[in-house]
């Protein structure tokens, strides 16, 4: 069980979500500012963090780039609005997964499951592989097991999910990938969200990757495929 940080300054929605938690057997910690979370977080202690958007004294969003300065932790973001920009600023910011109020607490429940299966798998995947992978004459390099990028020897910063989507495709580079393999390999079967979601990804991805962004080639009806350029 997980032990989980739940930050919103309404207290229902907080006493609503630590019902559900505990039910199914978490801990759960809660906070009602950003400024708290941060503080808490820093702490190291907990598995997931579920964070509110609007908040006093420091947003989600700022509270979300605080913590992302020193944890890793896997963050899901809860808003009021469901607007594109929101869920481009948050996922750029390293959000795993972004959910619109009102929502299910039973279904919030079962993406912070989805989440951590996938925070597994990417742990299980970083301790197997032993990779670098080159191209332009090393000018793009991947060290898969240390889960960076460079280019031209200068690091490239990506979200979790921009470095699980991007891995996932120079594993099978050059092999046409569908869109449902892709979100059901790099998300999970149990993905909740948009199916938009891989395209905001797939965005973001080309935006970090700068003049190598079109070795990530759009297959129209189909998907897309990290192609080797000659």
């Amino acid at each position: 069980m997980y032990n989980i940080l739940v930050v919103d300054d309404e207290i229902r929605i907080r006493s609503i979500i630590r019902k559900y938690a505990e039910f199914e057997g978490h801990t759960v910690t809660e906070a009602g500012d950003g400024m708290e979370a941060v503080r808490l977080a820093r702490t190291g202690e907990f598995d997931i963090i579920i964070l509110d958007i609007m908040m006093p004294e420091l947003d989600g969003f700022s509270a979300c780039r605080e913590i992302r300065k020193t944890e890793q932790t896997p963050i899901i973001m809860l808003s009021a609005r469901g607007e594109e920009y929101d869920k481009i600023n948050g996922f750029e910011l390293g959000v795993d997964d972004y959910v619109v109020k009102p929502f299910s607490p039973r279904e919030l429940m079962l993406r912070v499951e989805a989440v951590m299966k996938r925070v597994r798998q990417r742990a299980a995947a970083a301790s197997a592989a032993n990779q670098v992978l080159e191209f332009d004459g090393g000018c793009l390099s991947v060290d898969l097991t240390a889960r960076t990028v460079t280019i031209d020897g200068c690091r490239v910063e990506m979200s979790p999910k921009e470095y699980d989507l991007f891995f996932y495709l120079l594993r099978n580079r050059n092999v046409a990938l569908t869109r449902e393999r892709l979100i059901s390999e790099v998300w999970g079967y149990d993905f909740f969200g948009d199916a938009r979601t891989l395209d905001t990804h797939i965005k973001l991805l080309r935006k970090s990757l700068g003049r190598y962004s079109t070795y990530i080639v759009t297959l129209r009806g189909v998907g897309y495929r990290f192609e080797e350029q000659k």
